[in-house]
């Protein structure tokens, strides 16, 4: 017999080579209907594999993000399967869950696959999920693996087992399909009740345009038709919203291959929406005691050695330059130039906490494959900061970085977030973690205590903490439902030992500080991207880059518009006049479809009675003002930042 302990401290007995299956229907029938997989000692499993040891045990369903990681992963083989039944002797490289659905990559030889393959898969992949079939795991040698796949001349398999040991080399089948995978997968392909595949793309094997382009079939799959339904609503609505189109409506950005892929153009509307996220973020950090510094965009090697980001980084920078002998490398994060400031000049308990902020220039390597508008890039423009405090501090400091998140979250209308703590994996320090086992589990500790006395909303998560300690990435949703990551906010008890930083304490003793780092606005990149599907290109005034237009009904009115707009800009608005010799009409929808949150109409009667005809963006026309009533209005939502809900 073995033990199963479960979340709510209950411990029961079960045979050996229970499965998580056999337990759920144990409880009720009704659970195992619903059980798609398990966590075992913390790690994700089939729920038809046997247990053979006392275990914790936590039940997976669609509710839970592993379960829905899981159904799409298994849904990925489904897809394969059928690809094989319609595209003989297809390849395949891997095909893995995403936060929404999921991907297989493939190699179709000479052939192309288009929109009616897709309607054809998906009729396969139905009538294949309605047998029920199995996912069976089966462990397998090396060899044996290797013999497989060299059989079918499957080298991208054959590439995967390259890099695998015997022990850790899985076969997962279903129906007439295998694959090598580690899985886990949901107990059988009945779980799959709604399918629908998205879209065709080529992706490059490894992510590399050097190697062979491949076809990218994405899909999307729930456990009933009605939550398919609503996800396709999402979609339909964030095509509209999609902050790549958007960007290019509104003159916000743009990129060209004489710069380079992911390296981004802001044009002057762009540049305005960076400006105003730069000074509030730089009047909430003056608030907060943050001083303002500026570093380099590129640095010696030595300096990404001390802070253990070479080699564990590597990849994700720009190979380096020589220069007199030296090697240099493009910044690809502001921490360790921070690091040398603090250590600039000596530093006493009386100057800590020590905090210094960015929008620093980074630059990143990242796959050509993997690049995608605004969202990923290979330079960004982040808002930084380094926090150095004694572990008295922490508490204080970590929670007034937590605040400044939720400050910013009431600013631009975020109702949904949560914080994702990621831990270390004890089993990989060294590799992928720095070997301090002790520091790991007290500093986690730390964060986790502020988080539960600070009531923030979150999750943790083992294994994906930064190198040198634990971080939390801050998950946020758009008005539509979409998930972004916005910033991480990481604790780092590595980097202050890497580069000797210290401070002499009460005791007049050298004392080793903590560093908080955090980027509560992330990137502009990525938080304008977020911001443009959010607002749907509706930006609140003070965030418009513009934020009146005078529409005059005729030349005979510009004059006076030319006036307007002469006092407007003196109090500080950004106005454009619509000098078009175009109808009226014509002027009030290009300004709306422009997003310009307010249109001025002048005519006749404005210009006699120095007044304006004002419309909102989205509201319509709201009556006669005062030009000094206008400006105080406008004025009022600027400065205090609303939201469109708050103005007028």
């Amino acid at each position: 017999m073995i033990s199963i302990s479960f979340p709510d401290g209950a411990v029961r007995e079960y045979d050996n080579g229970v499965t998580a299956l056999d337990i759920a229907k144990s409880i009720s029938e009704g659970l195992a209907k619903k059980v798609l997989a398990a966590k075992v000692n913390g790690e994700v499993w089939d729920a038809t594999r046997p247990i053979n040891a006392n275990a914790t045990l936590n039940l997976l369903t669609w509710n839970d993000p592993e379960g829905q990681n899981t159904f799409w992963h298994s849904s990925a083989h489904l897809l394969a399967e059928a690809v094989e039944s319609v595209f003989p002797g297809v390849k395949f490289w891997v095909g893995p869950a995403l936060e929404k659905g999921f991907y297989y990559d493939m190699d179709l030889g000479d052939r192309k696959m288009n929109e009616e393959d897709l309607l054809l898969l998906e009729k396969k992949m139905n009538e294949l999920a309605k047998q029920s079939n199995q996912y069976i795991r089966k462990e397998i040698s090396k060899k044996d693996a290797i013999d497989y796949f060299a059989e079918k001349g499957d080298e991208y398999k054959l590439d995967l087992l390259s890099n695998l040991t015997d022990g850790e080399i899985t076969f997962y089948s279903q129906g007439s399909f295998t694959d090598l995978c580690r899985g886990p997968h949901i107990p059988d392909t009945g779980f799959i009740k709604a399918i629908k595949l998205t879209s065709i793309a080529g992706a490059y094997w490894k992510g590399n345009e050097k190697n062979k382009m491949l076809t990218r079939v994405y899909g999307v799959t729930f456990p009933n038709q009605k939550e398919l339904d609503q996800y396709l609503l999402m979609l339909e609505e964030a095509k509209k919203r999609d902050h790549r189109k958007l960007g290019k409506e509104l003159s916000i950005f743009t990129m060209h291959e004489d710069i380079g892929p992911g390296l981004i153009l802001w044009m002057p509307n762009g540049t305005v929406i960076i400006e105003e996220l730069e000074k509030l973020a730089k009047e909430t950090e003056a608030d907060a005691g943050y001083k303002r510094v500026v570093t380099p965009h590129i640095a010696k090697e030595n300096l990404y050695f001390t802070s253990g980001h070479l080699p564990y980084y590597a990849d994700s920078m720009f190979p380096p330059m020589e220069m007199d002998g030296e090697k240099y490398y493009l910044k690809a994060m502001n921490c360790p130039h921070h690091h040398k400031i603090f250590d600039a000049e000596p530093k006493s308990y009386r100057d800590l906490p020590y905090r210094i902020a960015e929008y620093g220039t980074c630059y990143r390597y990242e796959q050509s494959g993997e690049l995608f508008g605004l969202m990923r890039v290979r330079c960004l423009h982040m808002n930084d900061a380094h926090i150095y405090c004694s572990k008295e501090q922490f508490k204080q400091e970590f929670k007034a970085v937590n605040d400044m998140y939720l400050k910013y979250f009431k600013i631009f209308g975020i109702d949904k977030y949560v914080m994702r703590l990621s831990l270390h994996d004890p089993e990989k320090l060294g590799q992928k973690y720095i070997n301090e086992p002790e520091l790991w589990l007290e500093t986690e500790e730390l964060v986790r205590n502020v988080l539960i006395e600070t009531g923030v909303p979150f999750v943790e998560v083992k294994g994906e903490g930064a190198f040198y300690g634990p971080k939390i990435d801050v998950q946020i949703w758009s008005a539509i439902g979409r998930e972004f990551t916005l910033a991480t906010n990481q604790v780092d008890f590595a980097q202050p030992r890497s580069f000797k930083l210290s401070f002499t304490n009460k005791e007049n003793e050298p004392e080793i500080p903590l560093i908080i780092h955090r980027a509560p606005l992330g990137t502009h990149e990525r938080f304008i991207g977020f911001l443009l599907e959010h607002y749907a290109g509706k930006f609140p005034v003070w965030l418009a880059p513009v934020q009146a237009k005078i529409l005059p009904i005729s030349d005979k009115f510009l004059e006076y518009a030319e006036a307007v707009q002469k006092q407007l800009r003196r109090a500080g608005v950004r106005v454009e006049i619509d000098d078009r010799q175009e109808k009226i009409g014509k002027k009030i929808r290009d300004t709306e479809l422009m997003r310009v949150p307010y249109m001025l109409v002048v005519g006749e009667k404005e210009m006699t009675e120095n007044k304006l005809s004002v419309r909102r963006q989205g509201k319509g026309d709201i009556g006669t003002q005062d030009i000094s009533v206008f400006i105080e209005n406008i004025l009022d939502e600027i400065e205090n930042r609303k939201s469109g809900e708050e103005a007028g």
